[in-house]
């Protein structure tokens, strides 16, 4: 029996990468103002989004690798929440993303933007045997945008 066991664990370890994909939502403030640009071409250009308004932000990390023949795990899902909160969703909840995050200073804060932000926050984190594969951002339940890294 441990051979067979052993056997499955190498074979479920050599199968390929796995992608893991983790949650975790935080709720701000934000309006899309260049300062390099008039208040009528940013008005012409952002149309109400250049008023402050606020979103429910759903913010998705997927990570890949090969399950630990140990764990069977890519990541451990509840260390990538920990590092989700701890790298953006805490810094980001409840505050205006303009000016009130200090990653986000002088970031125009669409969510092209944020999602470039919030991968140079995550990377550092994700350790091997994990890859940071993308982020995900979801600004409303039908716009969002993904970020594959540099």
């Amino acid at each position: 029996m441990p051979k067979q066991a052993s056997s499955r664990k190498t074979a479920a370890s050599s199968a390929g990468e796995v992608f893991i994909t983790r949650q975790v939502h935080f709720n701000s403030a934000h309006r899309l103002h260049n300062p390099r640009q008039s208040a009528a071409w940013n008005r012409q250009k952002y149309g109400p989004c250049n008023e402050v308004h606020g979103h429910n932000y759903v913010l998705e990390v997927t990570v890949r690798g090969r399950p630990d023949p140990v764990t069977g795990y890519v990541i451990d899902l509840g260390r990538l929440k920990d590092v989700m909160n701890r790298a953006v969703a805490d810094k980001c909840d409840h505050r205006s993303l303009n000016g009130g995050v200090d990653f986000l200073r002088g970031v125009i804060p669409s969510t092209e933007n944020l999602v470039i932000a919030f991968w140079r926050q995550l990377a550092p984190h994700i350790k091997a045997p994990a890859t940071l594969h993308n982020v995900r951002l979801y600004e409303t339940p039908r716009n969002f945008a993904e970020y594959f890294g540099p």
